[in-house]
């Protein structure tokens, strides 16, 4: 999720509990290596051990239809301390579509294949390359085709968004679809897509046949969504838990980000909260068009 689950965001939903690990915003790879710099920037995490404040593995994602340079980028993020590799094949932008990025790679399984292979042969065996794609394209067609590349080009885990590059993020999510992609491989299968309660996790659970998701959107609306699936809980934490993450992540935020970023992103989170929180509503409509921080921080902390 580029611009949104940076690295203050996963601080602090992995410090709610219930996540085996999580990925980096994606190193958008064109054709050649990149400094340090780059992989600092995008995973501040690899400066504490590859890991958040809590100790959540990191695992730096990577983008790109370049196998050496892919592969290359590869080696050095896992030199620097990420806990393996995971390659975006799912990415829905048309920007990085028509640079035969992301999503836009799914109609040719070869290539998805050639990019794995080459990622999985730059690494030590005992590392994690996960590979993560959606059902297709425009249709569903090449979508075992696609799975099955992935794998043989040696991956290690693969995630699947449940719907195609067309259906971008339109409701429902076809859990269905991956019960078939699940009997066509022998690697881990990880669900998502769409699972937004523990009541969602059930039903793809029964669905797809697989026990393992990844959590995206639904993490971002319920921070404690990962650790209720694991307790079980139904009940959605208290607005006044979510008010003091939201405290937190204001007052991060303003450490490290240009002032004029600031506001954006606190708007970018309370508008997911709102989906679930009624008081994020009412704090959506006060602060949607505040610009100045006293302002903004009095909005919230009254919230």
């Amino acid at each position: 999720m580029e611009g949104l689950a940076d690295v203050h965001l996963r601080r602090l939903l992995t410090a709610q509990g219930g996540f085996d690990w999580a990925v980096s915003e994606f190193v958008r790879v064109v054709d050649r290596a990149y400094p340090d710099r780059v992989f600092y920037n995008i995973c501040p995490e690899l400066l504490n051990g590859g890991k958040t404040d809590c100790g959540t593995p990191i695992r730096v994602q990577l983008l790109g239809s370049d196998s050496g340079a892919m592969a290359e980028n590869a080696r050095r993020a896992v030199e620097l301390g990420s806990y393996g590799i995971d390659i975006n094949f799912g990415c829905p932008s048309k920007t990085v579509n028509r640079r035969q990025g992301g999503a836009a790679m799914l109609k040719e399984p070869d290539s998805l294949y050639r990019i794995v292979n080459a990622v999985r042969r730059a690494l030590p065996q005992q590392i994690t390359v996960s590979a993560k794609m959606r059902l297709g394209y425009d249709d569903v067609s090449l979508m075992l085709d696609n799975a099955c590349a992935i794998e043989a080009g040696g991956a290690t885990e693969m995630t699947v968004h449940a719907r195609t590059r067309l259906q971008g993020y339109a409701p429902p999510a076809h859990w269905d679809e991956l019960a078939r992609i699940k009997s066509a491989i022998n690697i881990p299968l990880i669900a998502n897509g769409d699972i937004w309660t523990v009541e969602d996790y059930h039903a793809c659970v029964a669905t797809s046949g697989t026990t393992d998701v990844m959590l995206g959107r639904g993490a971002v609306r319920s921070p404690d969504l990962a650790s209720r699936i694991r307790q079980n809980k139904m009940t959605e934490a208290q607005w006044q838990v979510v008010r003091h993450l939201l405290i937190d992540f204001w007052h991060d935020i303003r450490k490290t980000l240009p002032e004029k970023d600031c506001a954006g992103r606190l708007k970018q989170w309370v508008n997911h909260l709102r989906k679930v929180h009624p008081d994020a509503e009412a704090l959506w409509h006060e602060i949607r068009t505040e610009k100045q921080w006293p302002k903004l921080e009095r909005l919230i902390e009254a919230a």
